[in-house]
């Protein structure tokens, strides 16, 4: 967890700075934060592109709390619908439930923005799971790079694993919002003693160096002024670490719902 210092202490060495700049103005006073929530139900939960065949609907929820020098905190969780003991196996009718604490720096120069931060997950009732990634994020006009680095071995990855999407936000008329997120692996071969995902078949055998993971195309739209919104998304689902491309194309339907707190 000590990794978390190199994108907190950045910020707060800046807000030192400023303080010294503005002969001690009671920074306090003017600065500002923000809280929100968020909820949704969605007809499955699709892992990076992945999916089981039993996948249930899931609720998904979290929290953000930003602060305006650019340091932010969140959780989101979401059930499973399956588990995963080690000693036995996973179990498709499972209660697993994972976890998300994240937090880190965001901000901007010019029409870009950047974010910085950690992602801790804490899985109940999914062994060797509770891995730690480190986000890099960089925006423009709608366009996205984002890259996570996976900093620990576990059951769905190895230390040195890395997650890359690309995506794009196109506002469409009448409220309309189309949405394209490209995902693709970089894996390390190295393999842990608990790497084991997607299936025990395919335990401890990384046999790719590289793979396209998935595209997801998302079309949204607001539910009148209730603060809701509604989506359908159609993902093409691409390879796991072994090489296995034998993954369902999947539609999702869901419902969210953002407010302040």
């Amino acid at each position: 967890m000590k990794k978390l210092s190199l994108f907190s202490v950045s910020p707060i060495a800046l807000a030192i700075a400023l303080s010294s700049a503005t002969a001690f103005a009671p920074i306090a006073a003017q600065a500002e934060t923000t809280a929100s929530g968020n909820i949704g139900v969605h007809s499955m939960y699709l892992l990076r592109g992945i999916g089981r065949e039993n996948d249930d609907t899931a609720v998904q929820g979290g929290f953000d709390y930003s602060h305006d020098s650019g340091l932010y905190l969140g959780y989101w969780g979401s059930n499973l619908g399956y588990s995963y003991d080690k000693n036995v196996g996973t179990d498709p009718g499972g209660n697993g439930f994972e976890n998300d604490f994240y937090g880190g720096y965001a901000g901007s120069a010019g029409d870009i923005s950047y974010k910085l931060g950690l992602i801790q997950y804490y899985y109940i009732n999914v062994d060797d799971s509770d891995l730690t990634e480190v986000l890099a994020n960089v925006g423009y006009a709608g366009f996205t790079l984002q890259a996570q680095y996976l900093a620990t071995d576990g059951w769905w990855g190895n230390q040195g694993d890395i997650y890359w999407t690309a995506g794009y936000s196109l506002p469409l008329p009448n409220d309309f919002t189309l949405g394209a997120s490209l995902g693709w692996y970089t894996y390390n071969d190295d393999d842990n003693s608990d790497l084991c995902w997607p299936a025990p078949a395919g335990c401890g055998t990384t046999t790719s160096d590289s793979g396209y993971r998935h595209l997801n195309l998302t079309l949204s739209h607001p539910i009148a002024d209730t603060g809701a919104s509604m989506y359908v998304q159609y993902t093409n689902a691409g390879e796991d670490r072994t090489g296995n491309d034998n993954y369902d194309d999947k539609v999702i339907f869901g419902v969210t719902y953002g407010f302040g707190l």
